[in-house]
């Protein structure tokens, strides 16, 4: 594009003229550079690049915590490599500021006691490479689940093994200091089996970070408690928690679009229930149980994770043995479900899955089969399309995406 400068008043032979003419054409070719090159750059500022880290079960193929780039544009997929080597960090936790990144441990020992951990590691922006800052008690055997609260001070954990919650306090730098609180669930349910006593499987906060929720496995509840992000301590709350069926086994928990209504999936019965919220008082009440297959349950199925679509409209729980995701529509009024479909996950042993910040792909970890496969999800129906890109993982468990552009 060839610019030709017009003759401005002004611009005579003189100093005093040369000058304000070069003034003159500087603020000219700004005005015109302004309408032709920052759009550009403003939509090169608009394309967001995620960083995908990777919670798995070490052994002989996986060595830790892995991490490649995704384009929510495309739905495409960058190479995975090792963001750190760290023992069976299964499930993985984002602090709210980006830069820092906790994981359970699946370890046997600790300290001399039986007990997991919890690691935290800082991101290095420039290359998605994961620093350890240390690992503290997770309070419990057998940690698999952890979030970070929304003041980013305090990383809550459950324990599958032991049947306990946790509370960990994260210092400056994101450094974790030793548990402000442990709760101990007691009980039993049906089940003897899987249930002859308590196995949190995970826990979550409300949008309001008022009210905390366990599902706890071997005790068929979802117990509540109430949360002081202040003191960094859970209180059992009035009812203290909400029970399904027995025998069914909750494992994961999920609130609806604006906390108005929550689920939780159901591992040994391959359900899903569905609750009413009352927000104020932290109070579940149960309004449905649906199954998250096409058929009838059979032996070696089970249920892993439950996600909410970012639109509100859809939600989706996988099923192991089946190895599918279920896909439900939720009534915006009641928000009951309806079942929509059962799409393959295309590998063995879905666990954890995520959908990107845009709604629109469903990454699916398959633990056995070493893959993680990108969905393409209809925003009409909520319906999911193999999108042909696959990630080679060795043993996925869980993924967390990072915000990074430019990566």
């Amino acid at each position: 594009m060839k610019l030709e400068a017009p003759a401005l008043p002004g611009s005579s032979g003189s100093r005093h003229g040369r000058f304000l003419h070069g003034c003159r054409l500087a603020m000219l070719l700004a005005a015109i550079f302004s309408t032709v090159a920052l759009p550009s750059l403003a939509r090169a500022a608009e394309q967001r690049v995620l960083r995908a880290y990777v919670g798995t079960y070490t052994g002989p193929k996986s060595k830790g915590i892995y991490a490649f780039t995704f384009d929510p544009a495309t739905g495409k997929a960058g190479k995975p490599e090792v963001a750190v080597e760290s023992p069976s960090p299964s499930f993985l936790a984002v602090h709210p500021s980006g830069r820092l990144l906790y994981s359970v441990g699946e370890i046997g020992d600790f300290r001399g006691k039986p007990e997991g951990i919890v690691a935290g590691f800082a991101i290095d922006p420039a290359t998605g490479r994961l620093d350890a800052l240390g690992q503290e008690s997770s309070g419990g055997a057998g940690p698999c689940h952890l979030v970070v609260d929304s003041t980013g001070k305090h990383v809550l954990v459950a324990n599958y093994g032991g049947g306990s919650v946790a509370v960990l306090p994260i210092r400056d730098g994101g450094k974790l200091g030793p548990a402000t609180c442990t709760v101990q669930h007691a009980g039993a349910s049906e089940d003897k089996s899987r249930q002859s006593g308590p196995h949190a499987h995970s826990i979550h906060l409300d949008a309001a970070q008022r009210f905390a929720f366990a599902a706890d496995l071997g005790l068929d509840k979802i117990l509540v408690y109430r949360w002081d992000p202040a003191k960094g301590t859970l209180t059992p709350n009035d009812p203290p928690a909400a029970s399904v069926k027995p025998g069914s086994g909750p494992r994961h928990f999920t609130f609806g679009q604006g906390d108005r209504h929550a689920y939780a999936i159901n591992e040994m019965a391959c359900t899903v229930t569905a609750f009413d919220y009352d927000a104020p008082k932290g109070v579940l009440s149960e309004i449905q149980t649906i199954s998250t297959l096409p058929g009838k349950r059979e032996a070696g199925y089970s249920t892993a994770e439950v996600v909410l679509h970012p639109s509100g409209k859809f939600l989706y729980g996988s099923n192991r043995g089946h190895n599918s995701i279920a896909v439900f529509a939720i009534d915006a009024k009641t928000g009951k479900l309806t079942a929509v479909e059962q799409a393959s996950t295309l590998g063995k042993t879905p666990r954890n899955f995520v959908i990107d910040p845009t709604g629109a792909w469903l990454l699916a970890e398959n633990q056995d089969s070493d893959t993680i496969v990108i969905f393409a999800i209809d925003p009409a129906s909520g319906r999911l399309k193999a999108s042909g890109a696959t990630v080679d993982v060795p043993s996925p468990v869980c993924v967390r995406f990072v915000e990074s552009r430019g990566a």
